[in-house]
């Protein structure tokens, strides 16, 4: 059976990976689970055009990784705009990978994925919060994030 994975499996591929298992271990485990979908011609190209918008996001070396670092440390005012309880310092919820990511982008900086943003812990308080961004093995910005009440 011809399947393309959609996530992570050990001993088999990475997402994305077109793979040949056995029709039980396919139909049992990694379609239930939703680990593959069937590899049709149009699954196949929606892969191809997928993995070639990520090796265009996707740092080319040690010196574009450097490239980017300087850009995202040039980045100054990093806000984010927060609902807060009633107190006015406590959020509803907390700040994630992917609103950092949404504000490193509108303030002009590169589009990143949220898997390389690291926070200590949750953000979930108003106020100047350090946040890292692994760019390349070796390669790490920190980024100062102001998040605001409103």
């Amino acid at each position: 059976m011809k399947l393309i994975l959609t996530a992570d499996v050990a001993g088999l591929g990475a997402p994305g990976d077109v793979v040949e298992v056995r029709d039980g271990y396919g139909r049992n485990y990694l379609l239930p689970q939703r680990k593959a979908i069937v590899a049709t011609a149009g699954a196949e190209k929606q892969v191809a055009t997928i993995k070639r918008a990520q090796q265009a996001r996707e740092i080319r070396g040690t010196e574009h990784a450097n490239e980017v670092k300087q850009a995202l440390e040039r980045l100054s005012g990093l806000t984010i705009t927060a609902r807060t309880t009633g107190d006015g310092r406590r959020l509803f919820g907390s700040i994630t990978a992917v609103d950092v990511a949404a504000a490193i982008k509108a303030a002009g900086g590169p589009t990143l994925d949220k898997n390389t943003i690291k926070t200590d812990g949750h953000i979930k308080t108003v106020g100047t919060h350090p946040v890292s961004v692994a760019l390349h093995p070796g390669v790490t910005a920190t980024l100062q994030v102001t998040v605001s009440g409103g």
